[in-house]
């Protein structure tokens, strides 16, 4: 959505379903927020095909500072450094919520995230912030990071069944939506040799064309 009217056309449906593919993180969960914020429940889903600016080798060394930051005396009390992009994703707007307060709460209540796209929501519409994509904030040629391949390298075990699970979902959308065109022929074709003279007649006596 636009920055000039995503206020009109994106708060306050009952769900925005977002697909994170090919966003970059930061410019992605700032949208989010906002939005949260405003009262809008929010779902994200292919989180694992967000992408970071910056070369794998500099996201793994940024990573792995983050992983140092820890309660010294018994390390559970946090931070915690989630593994999945989905959880990272998650954690990343939560960063700019107020999360401590009843307002940040309720906003981070209304925010889901996902890796792979899981029913119900393999069926519904999906948008995108075009303010957030890579190949409109990202020079060309500059190197970026995927969130699954980030994850992978500390720890995340499940790209791979993520692949296998999307690509499962894509050859049975691809089956639907040729289904769906074949129907749409037969129907028009059905239509054009149907003779429906004396129906009509019918019809408009009683007044249905007038």
């Amino acid at each position: 959505l636009d920055k000039s009217d995503r206020r009109r056309k994106m708060v306050f449906q009952d769900v925005v379903l977002v697909d994170g593919r090919t966003h970059m993180l930061g410019r992605l969960a700032s949208v989010m927020a906002k939005e949260l914020l405003s009262g809008q429940k929010i779902v994200v889903v292919r989180c694992e095909q967000v992408v970071v600016s910056g070369s794998l080798v500099r996201n793994k060394v940024k990573f792995t500072q983050f992983l140092k930051k820890r309660t010294n005396t018994n390390p559970k009390k946090g931070p915690i450094h989630y593994r999945s992009p989905a959880r990272m994703v998650w954690r990343t707007i939560r960063g700019m919520l107020p999360h401590k307060t009843a307002r940040g709460q309720a906003a981070l209540a209304r925010l889901q995230c996902f890796e792979g796209i899981p029913p119900p929501y393999d069926t519904m519409k999906k948008l995108v912030v075009p303010e957030a994509l890579k190949v409109v904030r990202l020079k060309p040629g500059r190197r970026c990071t995927g969130l699954a391949r980030l994850a992978t390298e500390f720890g995340w075990a499940h790209e791979d069944l993520i692949k296998l699970m999307e690509s499962k979902r894509i050859s049975k959308s691809a089956e639907f939506y040729a289904a769906k065109k074949l129907a749409h022929v037969e129907k028009a074709k059905a239509a054009a040799v149907a003779n429906t003279a004396a129906t009509d007649a019918a019809l408009s006596k009683l007044g249905y064309f007038a």
